[in-house]
């Protein structure tokens, strides 16, 4: 029998390397509350991601839900319509209404070019979103916010690690927000992290991570539970000793899929790294018109041969019921989000993943 191969693996090490750390927190009874894997583990984080203020959290949706509370944003975000539906969400968690922008048809990030148009009175940020592991346009979106005086969040769930050529690309906007869920390039089963700017913001958002306390008895904020427990911590830091293996068994992956799919006819591809830095974190591609067959037939021949690849992100986020009355929602202000979402393909794509199973996607594809 076949085994099935899906879009995304979480990267395991060997078992026995994690036991030792569960045998220290056996030993030790600190199971969360920033016990001492937590503080080692935000601080291995900072050096490897190359920042230098930064808040664990439970997971990456109440990362973007506490960095909207920690800098105040109310009235109206701007916002992707292309991203998964946690971005939007926190906005709504925080009844901050979301106004779609269209996005850019070669990076399917947002587009600087159509953000001043959507900007009104009411509107206190952009939350953009890295795509893929490949970044905004970050220049032209902070000097959009610069000149009218918005904040900026970066949904970064896809960009751990992931650099240009001045260093991280975390260090933009006021918070950048990273997911560690299972599926991600870097995992903590679940998980989080909101990146700071400076050790006063860090510290607003661990009030806010775990119910605005200071100490035993005093509360300043109307804080939630948004705290990694010790077992997710330490996790991460065993993963952090395999992430660069693992980062570049994906290059070879994506390079692999790139030689291969480079010529046919109607399989477009994402631009390649260039002088970023990138993590390879999905392999989206974008099936068009003169495909022999359409995206969705392509999908179902692959789960034919059970192999799971993903139409991601599809629907589009301003497509469902909460969020498809508003009038940023309608289908010709996001003409070029509509048509990504209804032409994307993500190929399976993860460390453990064969070059032989490369090839026999890939000959699936060409032979459609």
């Amino acid at each position: 029998m076949t085994q099935p191969i899906y879009v995304a693996q979480p990267d395991l090490p060997p078992l026995e390397e994690f036991l030792p750390y569960l045998r220290e927190i056996w030993d030790n009874k600190i199971l969360t509350n920033g016990g001492p894997f937590h503080q080692q583990f935000e601080q291995a984080l900072c050096e490897f991601l190359g920042v230098e203020h930064l808040s664990l959290c439970s997971n990456g949706t109440l990362g973007l839900v506490t960095a909207l509370q920690a800098l105040g944003v109310t009235g109206e975000v701007i916002t992707t319509p292309y991203s998964f539906v946690a971005s939007a969400h926190s906005l709504l968690w925080n009844r901050i209404q979301p106004v779609f922008v269209d996005i850019d048809p070669a990076t399917l990030t947002l587009d600087p070019a159509k953000i001043e148009a959507a900007i009104t009175p009411r509107t206190s940020a952009i939350l953009a979103v890295h795509c893929y592991g490949h970044r905004c346009e970050v220049e032209a979106i902070q000097s959009i916010a610069d000149k009218h005086g918005l904040k900026v969040i970066y949904d970064a769930a896809h960009a751990f690690g992931v650099r240009d050529t001045k260093g991280s690309v975390l260090r933009h906007g006021d918070l950048s927000v990273l997911s560690f869920h299972a599926t991600k390039v870097f995992h903590t089963f679940e998980g989080g992290a909101i990146v700071c700017p400076d050790a006063h913001t860090k510290q607003h958002v661990d009030h806010l991570k775990n119910f605005g306390f200071v100490n035993e008895t005093t509360v300043v904020e109307a804080g939630i539970n948004g705290k990694m427990s010790e077992v997710n911590a330490a996790f991460g830091l065993l993963q952090l000793r395999h992430i660069q293996s693992s980062l570049a068994r994906r290059r070879q992956v994506d390079a692999a899929y790139r030689e291969a799919l480079s010529g046919v006819a109607g399989i477009r591809l994402l631009q390649g790294a260039g002088e970023l830095e990138v993590n390879y974190s999905y392999f989206p591609v974008l099936v068009e018109a003169n495909f022999p067959i359409s995206r969705d037939a392509l999908y179902e021949k692959l789960r034919a041969h059970s192999i799971f690849a993903r139409r991601y992100f599809y629907p589009l986020i301003a497509n469902f019921p909460m969020y498809k009355d508003l009038p940023s929602a309608q289908a010709g202000n996001l003409l070029e989000a509509n048509a990504a979402a209804n032409k994307v393909l993500c190929l399976p794509i993860y460390s453990a993943l064969s070059l032989q199973d490369v090839t026999r996607i890939v000959n699936i594809v060409r032979g459609a």
